[in-house]
């Protein structure tokens, strides 16, 4: 294999700073809707994708038209809460700019679609003005940092969250070129100021996502991410954390070097000052070994199998100079979030409102507008796509059951629907093979009467789906998972867990929905009829399929 740097590696360190042409692109390039190639790399570390309308490629190119394309944006909220104010400003520049669609991400934040280039630099100066950006939401660095999103959960939410913010802003990039290019369009810093230690020019190899926990709800899916913390509470006092590091889910098809994994628990920090500087040395590790050659291969997951996990936690030890400490016992018992209303330890209400894989309907989008002008909630995105309205006084809690009442809020969907995931992929992600998020929904219908036939409707079975082997809506750790093969067929991994800690196993390959349903059909009735009591599906499957393939 060549040892040749990737492309990418190029241009991130001839970037200046992530500037790039980005200003030339944005200000002088009037004839294309895309910015030049080099900065396609580079929007995505200021939160921006490239994207283009794949339904209309080739009536445009008939026309001998331009691709169209467009941007998507997606905002930089640890933890994934906003005040009142901050959704009113979201659910306008939504309305003013792209097309109007907010998407909740599985990783606690929103982005919008369709966004044209000219609308860039206004969109991102409206975001500023609601102390919102989208820094690093994209990109080779530290994207979103997500958190158990219910606090009815623990009564150390508030200051596990916390965590969430202070890792953020630990792992920023120290470059000023956001806000230069896309606010003041001045050079507001000497480039001596902008020196970082942790990325100096070049950047991560690939990607980096961290997670936090807090048992009993692995809502968060904390073994997926480069760096799982599990909080650790006894007596009503955080502890600590448990470390897991080189989790990650993208293969490729075809390629065998590439491998879903789980993350492998390393140790446990019993401080502050201990997690924080363990979790920035990780990425420094990842910095200095991570594979810079092969994007197929750069994620973290493979550097620690490179170092193996023993050897990757002595690198980091000898970083750190102090040793974690013995891993400490933890158990979750659930990962599905919380739909209704809940109470937490202070009387504080929270409703959690079922968004179907993220896209906030019209209804649903004049629900929240109205909610937010009452400015007696906050918002928060939940790592299932779903929103909570949260920190709401009892004496309020009557103006929000109205509005529910008011907007037919309240719907009976399944169990599967409310726990099933999908990505974007087609139209507008360039690397989506088959349809997800605009077909899974229709797949669940055609599934839900099958459900009746076991009287399964509420159990709580995961389903997921994703356009492409990237994993963008977490297929490998459902005890349904589909991903996308080509137009119309997916493969079917069966023998996930339900709570997260097993990857499912691929069981057919390249099935059409018709063979999916015959499928569900035949195992849904042989778990009605050969499970153990309490058994989940995840563990049947498992048990009686994929463990004696």
């Amino acid at each position: 294999m060549s040892d040749k740097l990737s492309p990418i590696e190029a241009i991130k360190t001839k970037s200046d700073g992530l500037r790039g042409t980005l200003k030339e692109s944005i200000d002088l390039d009037n004839h294309t809707g895309n910015v030049r190639p080099d900065d396609e790399t580079l929007v995505k570390f200021h939160g921006m994708y490239v994207q283009d309308d794949r339904d209309r490629r080739a009536e445009r190119a008939a026309k001998k038209l331009d691709k169209l394309y467009s941007f998507m944006i997606r905002l930089r909220i640890p933890g994934g809460v906003i005040n009142a104010e901050q959704w009113l400003a979201t659910h306008d520049i939504s309305e003013e700019f792209g097309t109007g669609t907010l998407k909740i991400t599985t990783r606690q934040t929103v982005q919008l679609h369709g966004l044209l280039k000219h609308q860039l630099r206004p969109t991102i100066q409206a975001f500023n003005t609601a102390k919102l950006d989208s820094i690093a939401a994209c990109g080779d660095v530290n994207r979103n940092v997500i958190v158990s999103s219910h606090p009815q959960l623990s009564n150390l939410h508030q200051e596990i969250y916390e965590y969430a913010d202070k890792i953020s802003t630990l792992l920023l990039p120290k470059t000023q070129s956001y806000y230069e290019v896309f606010i003041d369009g001045e050079k507001i810093y000497e480039r001596s100021s902008e020196a970082d230690p942790l990325y100096e020019d070049r950047y991560l190899p690939r990607k980096f996502k961290i997670a936090i926990a807090i048992p009993p709800s692995n809502d968060v899916d904390v073994f997926t991410n480069d760096i799982g913390l599990i909080a650790i509470i006894e007596d009503n006092k955080l502890k600590g954390f448990n470390i897991a590091v080189g989790g990650g889910l993208a293969t490729t098809h075809g390629n065998p070097n590439t491998y879903a994994r789980l993350g492998s628990i390393i140790g446990f920090t019993d401080t502050e000052e201990k997690t924080l500087k363990a979790v920035y040395e990780i990425l420094t590790v990842q910095r200095d070994f991570g594979n810079r050659v092969d994007r197929k291969l750069s994620r973290m997951k493979y550097t620690v199998d490179k170092l193996t996990v023993e050897g990757f936690k002595k690198e980091l030890e000898s970083r750190i100079g102090f040793d974690l400490l013995p891993e400490q016992p933890f158990t979750f018992t659930e990962r599905s979030d919380r739909f209704g209303w809940e109470q937490n330890h202070e009387g504080k209400w929270f409703y959690t409102l079922f968004v179907e894989h993220g896209v906030v309907k019209p209804y649903q989008k004049q629900f929240l507008y109205e909610v937010a002008q009452l400015k007696i909630s906050n918002f928060i995105f939940s790592g299932n796509q779903n929103l909570i309205l949260g920190e709401i006084a009892d004496d309020d809690k009557a103006k929000i059951e109205e509005l529910l009442v008011r907007h037919e809020i309240d719907k009976h969907d399944s169990a599967l629907r409310k726990n099933s995931m999908a990505c974007v992929a087609l139209p507008t992600c360039p690397l989506a093979l088959a349809e997800a998020q605009r077909y899974l929904p229709e797949l669940v219908t055609k599934i839900e009467p099958i459900l009746e036939k076991y009287n399964l409707q509420n159990d709580e079975i995961s389903i997921r789906m994703t356009g492409c082997p990237n994993g963008c809506g977490r297929p490998y750790v459902a005890e349904l998972g589909f991903i996308g093969t080509g137009p119309g067929q997916y493969n079917f991994m069966l023998g996930g867990d339900r709570f997260g800690e097993r990857l499912n196993k691929l069981y057919k390959e390249k099935q059409t929905e018709a063979e999916i349903l015959t499928e569900v059909d035949q195992l849904l009735g042989r778990y009605t009829k050969e499970k153990n009591e309490n058994e989940t599906f995840g563990d049947f499957t498992f048990r009686k399929i994929i463990s004696q393939n």
